[in-house]
């Protein structure tokens, strides 16, 4: 295992510029002039893209900026001590101690424990003081050698020791008789290199000095201390300092909790288990919800304030939702395609009529295509109808679980009725959902308790949100429903053009966020009624959202220097999810750099609205990208929308991304 530092990859007392990203660009060439890299501009633009998302500035004028990368050829660590010292986001001020870690894609654990090591030494008071005591970057390297236990000379810092603790008259230890207590942690970073020990190490500085007991478990790279459940158990309170999802969250579930991102854990560790403690102290505290029946790893609807709960709810009754309109509305879709084969100036089909004088097996005058695009249509139909039902169903599901399921079917249904359409589906789902999570939170005795889910809850729910809907909601409801469509209806010239432009950038703006969940939703809610503003609407929606992913992809194949190996692959994937009309494909690219992507697909999407709405596009089907073209009316404008939106997204992209990269290469 060769040496992750040498003596030509510390750079000592030099001015390394203004900005971090200057010293990032120094120490990246010290790699790659060292023969450990392959490519300075895909090595600095991972170590760039990584430092946009999170300052890597700790406490104590240290930083740590990290990434892995395809072109790192092994494990290596660059150091820099700048004079003067410049800032990486620290809320004490800037570093004067830098410690560049790139890492391959592929790295041994061997190799990342080593890593992990060092950024567990930086913690260290003796280690940090060494380190800039050091006269030369030979030094430096025995010192860094010797933290991690490696080479001829040991760290003048205790290797094993933490941070000195406070003198006795400083302890804010409890009192003898007082029971310790006891916390419990996870840690946890993207990369799970440096910030994730860090983190542990100095919540468990903090716990000694304040005289606690707290145990944490580092989700990293290099091996996971993972906490027993009797520790959980046993645990008066837990602190998720985590940038990631935890794994199997479940095991905590009723435990007093709070969360942060990893590096408050680095930052403000005595702050994180005060609140800890204060979250056990208060009844009415935040407590980790069990995962749904399912296994899946999450917070829980119970969770969080009002505002925050009702908003997840809506967006999982949309995520639910959308395979009902997706699978009905293709197959209708593929009725209509089968009715134009048989008779193509027929018009409106009495589908009905066609269904009760045929059948599979006596078709009579009927010809087969007409039949099977009828059966086609009424098969779609039924998915369609469940669109409403199935939305306030999961909205109710994500603020009280599965008590809430059959009332908020029946109040969807119920919204359905009464011609409410999706805005009755999503107040009646919250109705459902807020009646359900009350009476599942009354103390009854154990064997009416047992009844609540279900029988007793479902029936009072439904009774009382269906009641509310067909009595109270339904009309006004109706109403605004009706004078919304009959708007629609209206459109034409410059107003369907200026629709188009604003669903563009709405469907282009968060990708498969709630801004682009509600144009697609408003675009959905009224396809049913197969009016064609509602399918041109469709259409241009569909095409909006098919650019995000699309325009990345070309953004990569056009110039590949600009973009590190994971996004290049990235970019391969997203001419797939593009294609499909998946959005999300370009959310790599807008977490890493979303002042540049963001801008550059809202421009590219509402250029591709515009010109569906203005050329009447339309699309019958709800989802698909481009494999539904052959249902769609127009199909070469189709085309030629997804077509512009892309181009001029990933020009602009490009464009923007060139020029900050020849600004920081000046600088």
């Amino acid at each position: 295992m060769s040496d992750l530092i040498t003596a030509d990859l510390v750079l000592l007392d030099e001015n390394l510029g203004e900005t971090r990203f200057d010293v990032i660009a120094k120490l990246a060439q010290a790699v790659v002039n060292a023969g450990r890299a392959t490519d300075f501009e895909q090595l600095y633009a991972a170590a760039e893209a990584r430092e946009s998302k999170t300052d890597t500035g700790i406490p104590g004028g240290i930083a740590i900026p990290h990434c892995r990368s395809a072109a790192v050829t092994e494990p290596t660590l660059a150091m820099a001590r700048p004079n003067p010292a410049v800032s990486f986001g620290a809320k004490d001020g800037p570093a004067d101690l830098i410690f560049f870690i790139a890492a391959p894609d592929g790295a041994d654990q061997a190799h990342l424990k080593l890593l992990s090591t060092l950024a567990r030494s930086l913690m260290k008071k003796s280690f940090t003081a060494s380190l800039r005591e050091a006269s030369s970057a030979e030094e430096i390297v025995e010192l860094v050698n010797g933290a991690l236990g490696v080479g001829e000379k040991k760290a003048e810092a205790k290797p094993a020791e933490a941070a000195p603790a406070a003198p006795a008259a400083e302890k804010e230890a409890p009192a003898a008789s007082v029971p310790v207590k006891k916390i419990v942690a996870v840690t946890a970073c993207p990369t799970g290199i440096a910030h994730t020990y860090m983190a542990a190490d100095a919540l468990k500085y903090a716990a000694e000095e304040l005289g606690y007991d707290l145990k944490v478990e580092t989700q990293g790279s290099s091996g996971n201390e993972k906490l027993t459940q009797a520790d959980i158990d046993a645990a008066d309170a837990v602190i998720f300092a985590v940038s990631v999802n935890v794994r199997e969250r479940n095991r905590f579930a009723g435990k007093p909790f709070i969360e942060s991102p990893v590096k408050r854990g680095i930052d403000e560790p005595k702050e994180m288990i005060a609140e800890a403690l204060a979250e056990a102290e208060n009844p009415n505290g935040a407590r980790v919800a069990a995962a749904a029946s399912s296994g899946e790893d999450s917070a829980g609807a119970t969770e969080g304030a009002w505002g925050s709960r009702i908003y997840k709810a809506v967006m999982t009754g949309i995520s639910y939702m959308i395979p009902f309109v997706a699978a009905g509305g293709i197959l209708v879709a593929l009725g209509f395609v089968f009715e134009a084969i048989t008779v193509p100036n027929l018009g409106d089909v009495n589908t009905k009529a066609i269904l009760d004088s045929a059948t599979l097996f006596n078709l009579g005058d009927v010809h087969w295509t007409l039949y099977l695009g009828a059966v086609l249509q009424t098969i779609g139909g039924f998915g369609l109808s469940l669109m409403v039902p199935a939305l306030a169903a999961y909205i109710a599901y994500g603020l009280a679980q599965r008590p809430g399921i059959a009332p908020g079917f029946i109040a969807g249904s119920v919204a359905l009725a009464v011609n409410a359409g999706f805005l009755g589906g999503i107040v009646g789902g919250i109705l459902a959902g807020l009646i359900a999570y009350a009476l599942g939170t009354l103390k009854l005795p154990r064997w009416l308790g047992s009844m609540m889910p279900v029988v007793i809850t479902p029936l009072v729910t439904s009774l009382v949100a269906g009641l509310a809907m067909y009595l109270l909601l339904g009309a006004p409801l109706a109403w605004v429903m009706t004078t919304l469509q009959d708007w629609l209806t209206s459109m034409s010239g410059g107003s369907a053009l200026l629709l188009g432009l604003i669903l563009g950038a709405m469907m282009a703006s968060d990708l498969g966020g709630p801004i682009n969940k509600a144009a697609y939703l408003f675009a959905t809610a009224g396809l049913s009624s197969g009016a064609t503003v509602n399918q041109e609407i469709m259409a241009a929606v569909i095409i909006s959202g098919m650019v995000p992913p699309l325009a990345m992809a070309l953004a990569t194949t056009l110039r590949p220097k600009l973009f590190n190996e994971n996004e290049r692959e990235n970019g391969k994937a997203a001419w797939l999810l593009g294609a499909s009309f998946i959005s999300e494909g370009a959310i790599p690219f807008a977490s890493a750099d979303p002042a540049r992507v963001i801008p550059s697909t809202i421009v590219g999407g509402a250029i591709a609205g515009a010109i569906s709405m203005g050329a009447h596009v339309a699309s019958p089907a709800p989802h698909g990208g481009i494999w539904i073209i052959g249902l769609a009316q127009n199909p070469l404008m189709f085309l030629a929308a997804v077509v512009a939106g892309t181009v001029v997204s990933a020009l602009l992209y490009v464009v923007l991304k060139s020029l900050g990269a020849r600004s920081k290469a000046s600088a």
